[in-house]
C-alpha cells in the first residue's frame, strides 16, 4: 500500500451507543463447569441440519462424531464430552419464538474422556483439499454470529482469485468482549489459524481489523505479528463497523456491490473465533465442541468470559456467574443491538452464541410505545448501508414487495441503528425482518409454480411429438396398405367386377378418421377437466365438431356403399380366413394387456380406444369371411370347432361375471360389459349352430343346455351363499342369497323334468362310523395346522409363537395316532 492511502476509510452512518465492555473484560477467560446434561441442536448453522449417526443408549466419547453433514451447505456435530445418548428429538432452541428443534441429548458421565485425535502440526505439506476436508469434518461454522459453514466459504469459485484476506476482530456491540479476550489470551492460536487460511487462499495481503477500544488485544497482536507480513489496522470505534461489508469498506475503501458477496470483489472475511477453531481442528485435531462466550449484565454478580461446552444449558451458565433472578428483567442472547430475548433458561448454548446479557430494567428499560413516523430523516443518516429506512418501513407496512426489492431491502444488515435513533420508537428492524420472510416465501412459491409450469409445458411438447410420430407411422402404414391393395387389384384372380374400385378403401379411411377424431376429442376433454382454460375449451368444441362430422361422413358412406352380390363374391381363401382370425386374436391380446393397467395415462387411453376400434373392425371382417364359407347345411360339424366354441363361450361368461361383480363400474368397464354381452350372445349362437350340426337332422340331439345352465347357476348361488356366511354379511343380504338359491333349485327341478336325460340313480354308501373322540382329535389337528400356516405366512411372526404352534400341532397329531392305535371300545 502506498503512503498516500489511509489506514482506514470512513463508512456512511453509524452510531456510538454507550459501551459497557468493562463489566466483563477485567478478568481472564474462565472454564465453565461440566454440565450433567448437554442439548445439541442439529441446526446450529446456516443450511441443512445435520443427520444423527448415534442411537439411544449409545455411549460416546468427547470429540466423537454424532451427526454428519446433510448436504453441501451443512456441517457435522461432535460430542462435547463423554456420556450416554439419552434422547434424540425436539428440544428447546435459542430463538425468540421459543420454538423446538431436533437435537441430540447427552447425559455426561463426568469422565470427560476424549476419543482418538489426529493432530497435524506439520500441516504445511498438506494439499488444499485435505485442509478443507479437515475444516469441514471439524464442524466449523462462522462464529461471529451468522454461522455460515466455513469450508463452503473457503471453497471459492476456481475462476476467482481472492487477493485480500480480512480478519474481523472488531466486536462492535457495546457489551460483548469474547473476541477481545480471545485476541489477548489465545493470540498464538489465532495467528496459527490465520497462517492456515493464508496457505489455503494464498492472498496478496492479510488485513486484521480491530477497533481502538481494545488496547490490550492490539498490543498482543502487534507482539505476535513481528515476524509476519500481516497488517494490523486499528480504527476509531463506531457501531456497526463489525459488519462484514462495513469492515471491508473501512480497511480497503472498496464497497461490496448491492446484492453481491465479498468474494465477488476478491475479498474473504473471517472472524477471529473462527480462525482459532481452525487452528484447533488442524494442528490439534480437535473438532469444534466449545467456544468463548461473554456473560454480562448488571443482574450478574460476576460478569466474565467463559470457555463453555456447546449444548450447556443457559441457566447453568448464569448461575455460575452469580445470577440474581430478582434483578433480571431481560435475558438476551447476543448484544443489545442485534441480539434477541430468550424465552426461558432451558435453551442450550450453540456455536453462534457469543454473549448472554442478563439485564436489569434500569439497564435496558423497555422501549416506549411506537408513534407515527415524523419523517425526521435520522434513520437514513445513521444507516451504514446508505438505505432509506423510512421508505422501507412504509413499503413493508403496505406489503409492496417490488418496491422493497427496488430499494435494496436485502442490503439491510439488521444492525438496529435506525431503530436506536428513531424518536418515534418504531421497531424498524422487526418490519424489515418480517418483510424479508414474506418475500422469500413468495419467491419460493413462485419458483415452485414456475417449475410446475415448465414440467407441464415439457409434457405437452412430449405428447405433441409422440402424436406427430404416431401420425407419421399411421400414414406410412396407410400408404403401405394402399400399395398392397393396388398390387392385389392388378392381379386377374383378385379382381372384383361386381364392386366399384376404391369404395372399400374410402370406407376404411373414413372409419379411421372417425376413430382418430374420437380419440383426440377424449384426450382434449381430459386436459380441459384438469386445466380449464378458454383455449382448451375452444379446442374441445372444435374437436367435437370434427368428430361429429367424421361420424356423419362415415354413416353416409356406409349407407351409399353398394352391397357385394353373393353370386359374384370370390371364393373364400382359407389363408385369408386364418389371417383374419390371427389379427383379431392379436388385437384382443394387446387390448387385454392395456386393460390390466390400473391408472393408464392419456397416451394409453388413446391406444385403448384405437385398439377397441380396430378389434371391432377385425371382428366384423372375420364374421364376414366366416359367412362366406361353405353353407352350414352342407358342412359337417367338426368336433374341434364345437369344443372351441364351448371354450370361447365359457371364457366370455367368466369375464362377464368378473366384471358384473364390480359395485361401481366406471365408463370403460360399462362399455366392456356391453361388449362382452354382445360377444357372448354371438358365441352362444355359434355354439347352438354347431351343436345342431353334430347329429343327423332326422334325430335331433337332445338339448340339455337348460339343464346344464340350471346346474351351473345352482352351484354359483350355493358358493355365493357360503362366501357371504363366512364374511359375516347382514341378515338382509343372507336372506336375498337364500331366496336366490331356492329359485335356482326350483329351476333345476324344472329343467330335470323337461329334459329327456334320465334322472341319475342315487346310490348311498355307508361310511365307516367315527366316534366323537376321533372327530374331536382330528378337529384339533386341523385347527393347529391352520394356525401354524397362518403364522408361517406372516413375516412378522415371533419365533416363540411359531415354536408354540409347531409343538401344539405335534402333540395333536401324536394324540390322534395314539387314539387310532388303541382298540375300538
Amino acid at each position: 500500500m502506498s503512503a498516500m492511502q489511509p489506514l482506514a476509510w470512513e463508512i456512511p452512518g453509524g452510531i456510538h451507543p454507550p459501551e459497557r465492555k468493562h463489566l466483563s473484560n477485567r478478568t481472564s477467560i474462565q472454564l465453565a463447569p461440566l454440565p450433567k446434561r448437554l442439548v445439541l441442536p442439529l441446526n446450529q448453522h446456516i443450511g441443512a441440519p445435520a443427520e444423527p449417526l448415534v442411537s439411544l443408549g449409545q455411549r460416546v466419547l468427547k470429540g466423537q462424531l454424532i451427526a454428519t453433514a446433510n448436504g453441501f451447505v451443512s456441517v457435522p456435530l461432535h460430542a462435547p464430552t463423554s456420556g450416554t445418548i439419552s434422547f434424540i428429538g425436539p428440544q428447546p432452541y435459542p430463538h425468540v419464538s421459543g420454538m423446538l428443534a431436533q437435537a441430540i441429548v447427552i447425559d455426561s458421565d463426568g469422565l470427560d474422556q476424549w476419543c482418538a485425535l489426529t493432530p497435524r502440526p506439520d500441516y504445511r505439506h498438506l494439499e488444499n483439499n485435505s485442509l478443507l476436508a479437515i475444516i469441514r469434518q471439524a464442524g466449523i461454522s462462522g462464529m461471529g454470529g451468522a454461522g455460515f459453514p466455513t469450508a463452503v466459504k473457503l471453497n471459492a469459485r476456481p475462476t476467482q482469485k481472492i487477493h485480500t484476506l480480512v480478519i474481523n476482530g472488531t466486536e462492535c456491540e457495546p457489551y460483548i468482549t469474547a473476541d477481545d479476550l480471545l485476541m489477548r489470551e489465545r493470540t498464538e492460536q489465532l495467528i496459527s489459524g490465520i497462517d492456515i487460511l493464508a496457505q489455503l487462499i494464498q492472498p496478496d495481503q492479510v488485513l486484521i481489523g480491530v477497533e481502538d477500544n481494545k488496547p490490550e488485544a492490539i498490543a498482543a497482536l502487534r507482539s505476535a505479528l513481528h515476524d509476519r507480513s500481516y497488517q494490523l489496522r486499528v480504527f476509531p470505534t463506531k457501531y456497526p463497523s463489525g459488519g462484514e461489508k462495513q469492515l471491508i469498506q473501512i480497511l480497503t475503501g472498496v464497497e461490496v456491490p448491492s446484492g453481491g458477496l465479498p468474494a465477488d470483489i476478491g475479498i474473504l472475511c473471517q472472524n477471529v473465533g473462527t480462525c482459532k477453531a481452525i487452528h484447533d481442528a488442524v494442528v490439534l485435531g480437535k473438532p469444534l465442541i466449545s467456544r468463548i462466550t461473554t456473560l454480562t449484565g448488571e443482574a450478574l454478580a460476576r460478569p466474565m468470559n467463559v470457555e463453555v461446552l456447546l449444548g450447556t444449558p443457559v441457566g447453568e451458565l448464569l448461575e455460575f456467574a452469580g445470577l440474581d433472578r430478582s434483578k433480571l428483567n431481560r435475558l438476551i442472547m447476543g448484544g443489545p443491538m442485534m441480539g434477541f430475548t430468550l424465552p426461558d433458561f432451558d435453551v442450550p448454548l450453540i456455536k453462534t452464541t457469543n454473549c448472554l446479557l442478563a439485564a436489569t430494567s434500569a439497564e435496558l428499560p423497555p422501549p416506549p410505545p411506537a408513534m407515527p413516523c415524523i419523517r425526521c430523516g435520522e434513520c437514513a443518516e445513521v444507516c451504514p448501508a446508505s438505505l432509506l429506512p423510512q421508505q422501507l418501513h412504509f413499503f413493508a407496512i403496505g406489503q409492496e414487495h417490488e418496491q422493497l426489492k427496488a430499494h435494496n431491502l436485502f442490503d439491510c444488515i439488521e444492525c438496529g441503528a435506525c431503530a436506536y435513533v428513531c424518536p418515534s420508537s418504531i421497531p424498524l428492524v422487526q418490519y424489515y425482518r418480517a418483510a424479508k420472510g414474506e418475500i422469500r416465501d413468495l419467491e419460493q412459491k413462485q419458483l415452485k409454480a414456475e417449475q410446475s409450469k415448465q414440467r407441464f409445458e415439457l409434457r405437452q411438447e412430449r405428447l405433441r411429438r409422440a402424436e406427430e410420430q404416431k401420425e407419421i407411422e399411421r400414414k406410412a402404414r396407410a400408404e403401405k396398405a394402399a400399395r398392397v391393395k393396388a398390387a392385389q387389384a392388378e392381379a386377374p384372380a383378385s379382381t372384383d367386377a361386381g364392386a366399384p374400385a376404391g369404395v372399400g378403401d374410402e370406407l376404411k379411411k373414413l372409419k379411421i378418421e372417425a376413430s382418430m377424431a374420437q380419440v383426440a376429442q377424449k384426450k382434449a376433454e381430459k386436459q380441459l377437466a384438469t386445466h380449464a382454460t378458454p383455449e382448451l375449451q375452444a379446442q374441445v368444441d372444435q374437436l367435437r365438431s370434427a368428430a361429429t362430422a367424421a361420424q356423419q361422413a362415415l354413416g353416409a358412406a356406409m349407407v351409399h356403399s353398394p352391397p357385394v352380390a353373393a353370386a359374384t363374391a370370390p371364393a373364400l381363401d382359407d389363408g385369408v380366413l386364418k389371417k383374419a382370425k390371427i389379427d383379431a386374436a392379436m388385437l384382443r391380446a394387446q387390448l387385454r394387456k392395456l386393460e390390466k393397467l390400473e391408472t393408464p395415462d392419456d397416451d394409453q387411453q388413446a391406444e385403448l380406444a384405437r385398439l377397441r376400434q380396430q378389434l371391432e373392425e377385425a371382428e366384423k371382417v372375420l364374421t364376414s369371411l366366416q359367412s362366406q364359407a361353405t353353407p352350414p347345411a352342407t358342412q359337417p360339424a367338426d368336433d374341434g370347432a364345437l369344443k372351441k366354441a364351448k371354450i370361447d363361450a365359457a371364457m366370455l361368461r367368466a369375464q362377464l361375471r368378473k366384471l358384473e361383480k364390480l359395485e361401481t363400474p366406471d365408463d370403460d368397464q360399462q362399455a366392456e360389459l356391453a361388449r362382452l354381452r354382445q360377444q357372448l350372445e354371438e358365441a352362444e349362437k355359434v355354439l347352438t349352430s354347431l351343436q345342431s350340426q353334430a347329429a343327423p337332422p332326422a334325430t335331433p340331439p337332445v338339448d340339455d343346455s337348460a339343464l346344464k345352465k340350471a346346474k351351473i347357476e345352482l352351484a354359483m348361488q350355493r358358493a355365493a351363499l357360503k362366501k357371504a356366511e363366512k364374511a359375516g354379511s347382514d341378515d338382509a343380504e343372507l336372506g336375498r342369497l337364500r331366496d336366490a338359491l331356492s329359485q335356482a333349485e326350483q329351476a333345476l327341478h324344472t329343467a330335470e323334468a323337461t329334459t329327456s336325460t334320465p334322472a341319475p340313480t342315487l346310490v348311498r354308501t355307508d361310511k365307516q362310523p367315527i366316534d366323537d373322540a376321533t372327530r374331536a382329535l382330528k378337529t384339533e389337528v386341523a385347527f393347529a395346522r391352520a394356525d401354524l400356516r397362518k403364522l408361517e405366512r406372516d413375516p412378522s411372526s415371533a419365533t416363540d409363537a411359531l415354536a408354540t404352534a409347531r409343538q401344539r400341532l405335534a402333540q395333536a397329531e401324536q394324540q390322534l395316532q395314539q387314539h387310532a392305535g388303541s382298540p375300538t371300545p
